[in-house]
C-alpha cells in the first residue's frame, strides 16, 4: 500500500515492541537517543519484522520515488540503500532498530524497483553508477534532508560511496558493505584471472540479447539463484524471497539491470550529462567522511579484500568482519550488526 508524502507516517508491524526496547536503554527523547556512544542496538533475529506497513511516494529529479520512512521527521536522517537483486526489505529489520534509536530512516526503491517510476517515458532507462547516486541526492533535496548518514550494500553501497566521494557535504557518515565499490569503465576493460571472471558470469550473460531475454522471462528464478550463490549459508524462506521479488515486476527493472552491467564493460553508453561525474569517479576519489565498512564471513559474491581499499578512507575509519555464516545481503542476514555500525559511525 502506498501513501502520499503528506499522509501520516506509519511504522513497521511490531515497531512498538522495539520502541519499548529503546526505552529500556534509557532513550526517552530524540536528544537522549542520539547520544550514539551510549546506544546499544538490542539483539534482533533476522526476520523479526515481516514487511513495511506502508510506503510513500515523492517526485525527486527524474523519478517518482517509492520509499519507506520510520522515525520522527526532525530526527537525524539515515538513508538505507539496497542492491541487485534485492529491494527495500533488505532493511526491514534494520530500519525499526534505527528508528527506535532516534533516527529518521528513509529506505527508497532504486530506479527500476518496486513503486519507483520515471516521470517521463522519454528518460533513458540508464543504470550507470552516477545516475543512481544523483537520484538519491535528488531524493534528499525533495525530502528536505541536507545531510544524512548513508548506508548500503551491493549497488546501494556503491551509490553511498559515490555520494560520500562527490557530495561529502551531504553525507554525515558512511556504512558500506564490501567497502570501496566505485567503478571505472576504463579499469573494467582489464581482464581478471579466470576464477574472478567466472564469478562475474551473469555480467557476460547480460551482455547478450539471449541474456536479456532470459532475465526478462526468469527474473525471479534468476534472483533466487543469485541470493543462494551470494549468501550460501543464509536459509531464507519463500515468504522472505517473495516479498523482495515483487519489486522486480517494475516495468523498468530489466532495462535498468541490463544497462547497468553492459555500461560497466563499455557495451552501452551512459548519458552525457553524467560525463563530468564519471570522469571524477574514474580517478577513484578518496572518501574522507567517517566510515565503517562491513564484510560477511560467507560472502559468495565478487568482492574486494578489505586490505585493498582501506587507504581509500583516510578519515575516521573502521572495518568489521561479521561472522556466523553471513553472506552478501548483510543487513538482512545480520540486522543488529548493521544497525550498530550506523549508530557507531555517527559517534566517530
Amino acid at each position: 500500500m502506498t501513501e502520499e508524502i503528506n499522509r501520516p507516517r506509519r511504522h513497521f508491524v511490531g515497531i512498538a515492541t522495539l520502541a519499548v526496547a529503546a526505552v529500556q536503554l534509557g532513550m526517552t527523547s530524540i536528544a537522549q537517543a542520539h547520544s550514539a556512544s551510549q546506544v546499544r542496538i538490542p539483539a534482533t533475529a533476522p526476520g523479526t519484522s515481516t514487511s513495511f506497513a506502508s510506503l510513500k511516494q515523492i517526485h525527486a529529479g527524474v523519478l517518482n520515488v517509492g520509499y519507506a520512512e520510520l522515525g520522527a521527521g526532525e530526527a537525524p536522517a539515515v538513508i538505507l540503500l539496497h542492491g541487485w537483486p534485492y529491494d527495500i526489505h533488505t532493511y526491514f529489520d534494520v530500519a525499526p532498530l534505527l528508528a527506535a534509536a532516534g533516527y529518521r530512516v528513509i529506505v527508497p526503491y532504486l530506479r527500476g524497483y518496486g513503486t519507483t517510476r520515471f516521470l517521463s517515458p522519454d528518460t533513458p532507462r540508464n543504470g550507470q553508477q552516477s545516475a543512481i547516486a544523483a537520484d538519491i541526492v535528488a531524493l534528499m533535496d525533495a525530502l528536505g534532508i541536507e545531510k544524512a548518514i548513508i548506508a548500503g550494500c551491493d549497488w546501494g553501497a556503491r551509490t553511498a560511496n559515490i555520494i560520500a566521494a562527490l557530495w561529502p557535504e551531504r553525507c554525515k557518515a558512511l556504512v558500506s558493505v564490501s567497502g570501496y565499490l566505485i567503478g571505472s569503465r576504463e579499469a573494467n576493460k582489464m581482464p581478471l584471472p579466470p576464477g574472478a571472471e567466472h564469478a562475474w558470469w551473469y555480467q557476460f550473460y547480460f551482455a547478450t540479447e539471449r541474456g536479456r531475454a532470459g532475465y526478462e522471462r526468469n527474473r525471479k528464478e534468476f534472483a533466487r539463484l543469485i541470493w543462494q550463490l551470494a549468501s550460501p549459508k543464509w536459509s531464507f524462506d519463500d515468504a522472505t524471497f517473495n516479498r523482495s521479488a515483487a519489486a522486480f515486476e517494475n516495468p523498468d527493472h530489466v532495462d535498468i539491470t541490463i544497462h547497468n552491467y553492459r555500461w560497466r564493460i563499455s557495451l552501452a553508453d551512459g548519458e552525457r550529462k553524467y560525463d563530468v561525474l564519471e570522469e571524477r569517479l574514474a580517478k577513484f576519489p578518496l572518501i574522507g567522511v567517517p566510515t565503517i565498512t562491513l564484510e560477511g564471513d560467507a560472502n559468495g559474491a565478487p568482492h574486494p579484500e578489505p586490505g585493498a581499499y582501506a587507504k581509500k578512507f583516510p578519515g575516521k575509519y573502521e572495518h568489521r568482519l561479521i561472522t556466523g555464516g553471513i553472506g552478501h545481503n548483510l543487513p538482512q542476514e545480520a540486522p543488529q550488526a548493521f544497525a550498530q555500525a550506523v549508530v557507531d559511525v555517527d559517534r566517530f
